[in-house]
């Protein structure tokens, strides 16, 4: 264990079980599907209802609740328009045309 730079306790190093190693690169792949990677296990997502109904279930369908963690974060119009971001890999603009 080493001592955590946060709270001064121990952290002990958490290691993906070999499952979850297949396991989660069909969440990400479900995610990068509707939306881009923004960090190695963030992603941004602009859906419609019906989109987020089908994503969230697959999403859902995908995961072991007792091993792992989904988290969603609703940003309505105000919170979008205070967003901010700094550095490289500008946020994807989801209101232009996209071209692949």
């Amino acid at each position: 264990m080493r001592p955590s730079p946060l709270t001064g306790g121990n952290v002990r190093p958490v290691h993906p079980a070999r499952r979850g190693l297949r396991r989660l690169p069909r969440v990400a792949r479900a995610c990068e599907d509707c939306g881009v990677r923004v960090q190695k296990s963030v992603f941004e997502c602009q859906v419609g209802q019906t989109e987020w109904v089908q994503l969230k279930d697959r999403l859902l369908r995908e995961i072991k609740s007792e091993q792992d963690s989904l988290r969603f974060y609703y940003l309505d119009e105000v919170a979008k328009q205070k967003t901010e971001h700094h550095g490289v890999a500008k946020p994807m603009d989801f209101t232009e045309p996209l071209i692949l």
